[in-house]
């Protein structure tokens, strides 16, 4: 009897084991540890800031509160004399084609960005330049290191100073806004790209060599298949970080709502920049939105 009250304690393979001591996950450490930390960061550096802002410039809470409420009136237009520009069916018909030149330049620039990621990840991928599947002994360490190198001065340098640039070599307007974009985000794409490719199964590559394929056999059917659905995740969540600095590089480069929204600032046309602010809210939600279902089915 007591044998078979063992066995039948005995865990089975199904039945889950036991945490191990108390219970607790002490993977979950770390994490809060770094949180903790830099809420301790955070405080002390607002802190620091106070205490080293002379008081003088610090306005107070009933000045900043009434300097967001007559902000607001100015944008809804509470004592402007006329129609306000976001109830005007002629302001809609400005602003919505410059929404539009928004959207061809966003599009342009991730293209152009996954044109410049795709022709430099199999050269910044330590796995198939000096990895184990390197083709290239000699080439191997120049090419693994340029195209780093390109990668790393080409998102080390913010989307607006390209812009600056560029401004300089092409005529400002949506090429040179997608140029700005895409070079920034070509060396974004290409690092993410590279450790896609670094993270990938070796076994189908291990087999495909083993039965005589060469570098591009093995990029066509063993890096592409496992790569690329999480390479078009990545390209659209690109694409929704685009859509959102066209407005900041339009600025430079005279281009979409981003100049709209500029001259608005400058000529004081609170109701104008109200418009611009909300087509530019309803064009990124939309953008998001479609990324989100594109994205399901890339999955």
């Amino acid at each position: 009897m007591s044998a078979d009250v063992h066995l039948a304690r005995r865990p089975t393979p199904d039945t889950p084991s036991p945490p191990d001591g108390d219970g607790r996950a002490p993977w979950l450490l770390g994490p809060a540890l770094i949180v903790v930390a830099l809420a301790v960061l955070v405080v002390v550096g607002a802190w620091a800031v106070i205490l080293t802002q002379p008081t003088t410039t610090l306005p107070g809470l009933g000045v900043t509160w009434q300097r967001s409420v007559d902000f607001g009136r100015d944008l809804l237009g509470v004592d402007s004399v006329g129609t306000p520009a976001y109830a005007d069916r002629a302001a809609w018909g400005e602003v919505l084609p410059l929404a539009v030149d928004t959207v061809v330049m966003s599009v342009l620039a991730v293209g152009l960005a996954a044109v410049g990621a795709l022709a430099t990840i199999g050269y910044s991928s330590r796995l198939l330049t000096v990895g184990e599947f390197g083709t290239h002994p000699r080439l191997a360490w120049p090419l693994y290191l340029l195209s780093r190198s390109m990668h790393i001065v080409a998102r080390s340098v913010p989307d607006v100073v390209w812009a600056l640039l560029i401004v300089f070599l092409v005529r400002p307007g949506i090429l040179a806004g997608a140029l700005a974009l895409a070079l920034h985000d070509s060396g974004v794409l290409g690092r993410l790209g590279s450790d896609v490719v670094d993270n990938l199964d070796r076994g189908p590559l291990r087999n495909l060599r083993a039965a005589g394929a060469g570098r591009v056999a093995m990029v066509a059917y063993g890096v592409l298949p496992q790569a690329l659905p999480r390479l078009v995740t990545f390209l659209l969540y690109r694409w929704e970080v685009i859509v959102r600095a066209t407005v900041v590089v339009g600025f430079i480069t005279t281009a979409g709502l981003g100049y709209q929204l500029r001259l608005d600032l400058a000529f004081r046309r609170w109701t104008d920049v109200a418009l611009v602010l909300l087509v530019y809210v309803v064009l990124v939600w939309g953008v998001d939105a479609l990324s989100s279902a594109l994205r399901r089915l890339a999955r």
